[in-house]
This record gives structure tokens, sequence and C-alpha cells, in this order.
């Protein structure tokens, strides 16, 4: 069975309906019978450039049920959120920011409690800008801190 082609035309008014409109996605998808997949690769493909866009965000959320119903897609939309998802089963899509946040978690945030949101941004600045960046030693950089190992780069490419 191969894949139906419809013109560009089709897939602009299409994607029109969505977007202009406010018709939902599934409704809009089932009327010209299209797959709601269709449709929201020719809405990434023919909505208004990124940058025209009021706010630029994207919500990048694991493969949970929660994340691929049409309230949470409602809920992106009408705050101009893009929705990001990894393929199922695909852990290595974001293996360096689980990394470190799961060394974040095990370092400086487990067993805190945190009076307020300031104190929990405050002390997580101060994790990543004061020890993390500055003094932890990595094992991918030879065990030098992330400064340290750019410094060195540096100096190498300008041979000193």
């Amino acid at each position: 069975m191969s894949n139906p082609r419809y013109p560009e035309e089709f897939k602009i008014q299409a994607v029109n309906q969505v977007t202009e409109k406010k018709l939902p996605v599934a409704d809009v998808a089932a009327r010209l019978g299209v797959s709601t997949h269709s449709l929201y690769a020719w809405i990434k493909r023919y909505s208004k450039p990124q940058a025209e866009r009021q706010q630029d965000d994207d919500q990048h959320a694991d493969q949970g049920s929660q994340y691929s119903s049409s309230d949470w897609r409602s809920f992106l939309k009408a705050n101009n959120l893009v929705a990001s998802m990894s393929r199922r089963g695909n852990c290595h899509d974001n293996a360096v920011a689980e990394s470190f946040f799961q060394l974040l978690k095990r370092e400086r945030i487990k067993r805190k409690i945190y009076t307020s949101r300031q104190d929990a941004r405050s002390d997580v600045f101060d994790y990543i800008e004061m020890f993390y960046n500055p003094k932890r030693r990595h094992g991918f950089n030879n065990q030098l801190s992330p400064v340290e190992f750019e410094k060195r780069y540096a100096m190498s490419l300008q041979g000193v």
C-alpha cells in the first residue's frame, strides 16, 4: 500500500484550519481522511516560521501517555509550545542531560528541602557555576573540570 500524495495547497489549507480557525487536529485529520501524524508534519512545515511565533519554547517529554493525549497537545498549542518526544525506547537521545541531572540530584539536591523556589534556583546555580563547571572532574575530560578542559583546549589552538 503506497502513501497518498497530497497537493501542497491541500496541505496548506489543512494547516490553516488548525492554526487559524483553531480546529482540533484530530477533527481536521478525520474530516480530510489523513493521519494526525501527517497533519502534524504539515503544520510543522507550513506554519509561520519559528521566529514569528510569540514564544519559542520546546517541551521535551518521554513517551508517557499523558504527553500524547489530546488535552496535553491542546495545552501546548494554547501556550505556543512545541512538543518534542524521543523515539520509543531510545534512551540515548538525551544522554548528556540525563547524566547531568542524575549527578545534580545525587550530589546536591537529594535529601534537601528548599524553603522557596528561589532557594532551589540559587542552590542549583551555585552547584553549576561554583562546583560542576569549575571544580568537578570529568572522566571524559581526562579528569579535568570543564573550565580547565576548555582553557587547555583554547591554549592548544593558540599553540601556547
